[in-house]
């Protein structure tokens, strides 16, 4: 199991899908060279520096962490059950009433969908809450989705940025 990066009162919670095999082995979110979370993050203004992976723990420093929808560890998130989604969807909106998050930002679309059960959601910020935090929803980070290039990435993350900084 990836151990959460997390605190009480953060400005953002990045929520991943579930860890990679890589990411599992490291314990380290989003450890697959390819993955472009890190590099959204900063060039979206997250953080002041591009972060590595061992490093996930000065998040916190910046307000910011991370955990998943699932805890198992697969080579694909299609490799996920509807149940498993579901199941992390009620864990990840307990840990948002424990730790009160400003933001939830759930990083993949199709597994907010179903844990959810919200088939018609978008990209970008949810009308419904998680627990009291804020929902947005942000397209997921691996290089395995080749719809969203580094650039786009980097404006959806960058928008989510901007409405934090006006909240703070």
């Amino acid at each position: 199991m990836l151990p959460d990066v997390l605190a009480p009162d953060l400005d953002v919670l990045f929520c991943g899908i579930n860890p990679g095999l890589l990411s599992a082995a490291r314990g380290q979110h989003f450890a697959r060279p390819g993955n472009r979370f890190w590099p959204a993050l900063h060039l979206s203004g997250f953080t002041p520096r591009l972060l590595k992976p061992a490093e996930q723990a000065e998040l916190l420093d910046y307000g910011l962490g991370i955990t998943n929808l699932a805890t198992r560890a697969t080579a694909k998130a299609d490799e996920l059950t509807p149940e498993e989604l579901r199941a992390g969807g009620a864990r990840l909106t307990e840990l948002a009433a424990a730790y009160r998050p400003k933001v939830v930002a759930i990083v993949g679309i199709t597994a907010y969908r179903t844990a959810f059960d919200r088939r018609t959601a978008r990209i970008g910020p949810q009308p419904e809450p998680i627990a009291r935090s804020r929902l947005w929803v942000l397209p997921n980070p691996s290089g395995l989705n080749a719809h969203y290039r580094l650039a786009d990435l980097v404006t959806v993350f960058g928008e989510l940025r901007s409405e934090v900084a006006q909240a703070s």
